[in-house]
């Protein structure tokens, strides 16, 4: 993490601008976070004591104590994103990144929160499923003035209840969410040992319509998108979320996209434990392995880590992890056009022919546009992954120390344990037992005695 003034001297300028020292005065350090990698949180230095979450490719915001208010400052402003390695996206964000930075608090604080306005246009923030006076809502026209260009407006109030949160602009709100200005909030438990888990992801859900060889998201898509992120990041550049064989493991997902999402997790069972409206009661939760979630809305899961490996953890809706793909494409399994290939070499030389067995992608190498992501990346040890986009991967391991959330690397499986081609015999063709042979059906004929109505 670096603040504001030795990020933008450095050599990696991001965003529109920094706010003044004379404009600053008064207000808390807005820092920066120029690093895409997942920030480990360290314990609260201040306020009271918490178990802070990890910000899947993200980190958290710092504050500082003043007159008993927990004060944070965040800075709206335009960023780079790099969604993967090689790809970048002109985003707009909070202090450096899109998503912001996840704001932690515990029930009960005051919370002064700052914003200052570094984007071209008007902006506001809403503190989505905060319980709080109609007046700090953020959403302009309504229940405040716009924050102008260059303006700092503030916040106040008190983190009522506990449970998983977003905030997110109600100001030109079309241009702004698709632009990626969306940030994750938790506000923790007076009591430190309710709900504690021994590993606390979060991550927002967001998306992105790119063409190929652009670097600005066309913002007047409503569903075609071609980039489907976990926190602004598509595989393989999402983290893996490493946790201890026999963790107990709590992730937490706002999703902000235009559609929605069905998460599955492999190799486990977890149970639904948060919603948008707060903690669900034990008696009320059940198992499943996938669990969507619509619009606008938060989902805490939990589970116990027993099962060690490298688990799949993904959008169910298949498109979701792909990547930069083109829903324009016609299906060629099946059809045979070597011809017009060779026709085709002559005048491209190198052209290759997509899709005739399949859109399996993996072998290929072929060029592709400038700051374009290839479809279905990922390279396991075992192959090709071919899943990009919403997907990540859970790793359980024996050995991993409390607290470590390095990538441990791939998965070393007992002898014996992993799927392998057959090349024994195979049985004969079964066919089901007492099945009465029919006579073929009669042709149908059909006679048309009065003209045909609706």
């Amino acid at each position: 993490m670096t603040n504001r003034r030795s990020f933008l001297t450095g050599a990696a300028l991001i965003g529109a601008g920094m706010v003044s020292r004379a404009g600053a005065a008064g207000l808390p350090e807005a820092p920066l976070q120029p690093a895409a990698a997942t920030a480990v949180p360290p314990p609260p230095p201040t306020g009271r004591p918490f178990n802070p979450v990890v910000t899947l490719n993200g980190w958290s915001l710092p504050w500082r104590m003043k007159d008993n208010v927990k004060e944070f400052h965040l800075v709206a402003e335009p960023v780079v994103r790099e969604i993967a390695p090689g790809m970048f996206a002109n985003l707009w964000g909070y202090n450096g990144q899109t998503p912001g930075p996840t704001i932690e608090v515990v029930e009960g604080d005051r919370v002064r929160i700052f914003v200052t306005n570094k984007l071209p246009e008007n902006t506001s923030v809403h503190w989505h499923g905060q319980i709080l006076p109609n007046g700090m809502d953020g959403v302009s026209g309504v229940t405040q003035p716009a924050i102008p260009p260059g303006k700092t407006f503030v916040y106040e109030f008190v983190a009522k209840h506990a449970g998983t949160f977003m905030y997110h602009p109600h100001a030109d709100e079309m241009a702004q969410m698709a632009m990626g200005m969306m940030g994750f909030w938790v506000t923790h438990p007076k009591d430190p040992a309710l709900h504690a888990v021994d590993r606390d992801f979060v991550f927002l859900l967001s998306a992105y319509d790119i063409e190929p060889g652009s670097y600005t998201p066309k913002i007047n898509t409503m569903l075609d998108f071609n980039l489907w992120t976990f926190n602004s990041r598509a595989f393989p550049a999402i983290d893996p979320m490493v946790v201890r064989k026999g963790d107990r493991v709590r992730i937490r997902a706002g999703n902000l996209t235009m559609t929605n999402h069905p998460i599955h997790l492999h190799g486990h069972t977890f149970e639904v434990t948060g919603t948008d409206g707060g903690w669900v009661k034990p008696a009320a939760r059940w198992p499943e392995v996938t669990t969507d979630i619509a619009v606008g809305q938060m989902r805490a899961i939990e589970f116990i880590a027993d099962n060690p490996g490298d688990w799949a953890f993904h959008c169910h809706k298949s498109h979701h992890t792909m990547n930069a793909m083109g829903h324009d494409v016609p299906t060629m399994i099946g059809v045979d056009h070597r011809g017009v290939a060779e026709k085709i070499n002559k005048l491209v030389p190198g052209y290759m022919v997509m899709g005739e067995k399949g859109g399996s992608m993996g072998g290929m190498q072929m060029p592709i546009p400038e700051n374009t992501l290839p479809m279905m990346t990922g390279t396991g040890q075992y192959g090709e992954i071919e899943m990009g986009g919403m997907f990540t991967l859970l790793k359980v391991r024996e050995n991993q120390a409390r607290g470590d959330y390095s990538d441990p690397g791939w998965y070393k499986h007992p002898q014996g344990s992993v799927a392998r081609e057959w090349t024994g015999e195979l049985p004969p063709p079964s066919t089901a037992p007492n099945v009465p042979v029919t006579k073929a059906a009669a042709p149908l004929s059909v006679k048309r005695n009065a003209p045909h109505r609706h």
